[in-house]
């Protein structure tokens, strides 16, 4: 059963606003699942927006944010936990008009030794590794507890109607 998480959740998970959350859904950066109103994160979700908010913090600007997820799961076939829990380290650098994914150190060196002007690098190994350990420290929301608040809530509006 996937953990889901409710916005709250995700806020206090990953440091980011609520109305940054819902920003980001409405531009299709990070989109949640739904239920009813409800936003729902899956873990994979979670990570993404901590290395979003990971980039930010690093200057990034988000406008390129939407490019960046794509070019990772082009990039590695799938979504970044996914990939990144294969126990390899993952590194992302970019010189502000070209990405570079590497998992080798070698590589990483080679970019930075063989480049003409600064670069951006964030470890997203450390980045996942960081979002898990404080997802494991908290209860998340299983599917069958928020279907259960759901058919409550729409229970009591109509009791009330």
């Amino acid at each position: 059963m996937d953990q889901l998480f409710t916005s709250v959740q995700a806020v206090q998970l990953t440091g980011i606003t609520a109305r940054q959350l819902q920003w980001w859904d409405e531009r299709g950066i990070v989109v949640p699942r739904r239920q009813g109103r409800r936003r729902l994160y899956s873990v994979d979700d979670i990570t993404e927006i901590a290395v979003i908010c990971a980039l930010r913090r690093k200057g990034f600007p988000l406008q390129k944010m939407r490019n960046i997820m794509k070019f990772l799961q082009r990039e590695l076939g799938r979504r970044l936990a996914e990939a990144v829990s294969n126990g390899s380290d993952y590194h992302l650098l970019t010189d502000g008009k070209r990405l570079y994914l590497e998992n080798s150190q070698r590589q990483v060196i080679d970019i930075l030794k063989n480049s003409r002007q600064p670069l951006l690098g964030l470890c997203l190994s450390d980045a996942v590794r960081e979002v898990r350990a404080e997802i494991f420290n908290r209860r998340p929301v299983q599917k069958q507890n928020v279907q259960k608040q759901t058919a409550r809530a729409a229970a009591g509006r109509r009791r009330s109607s």
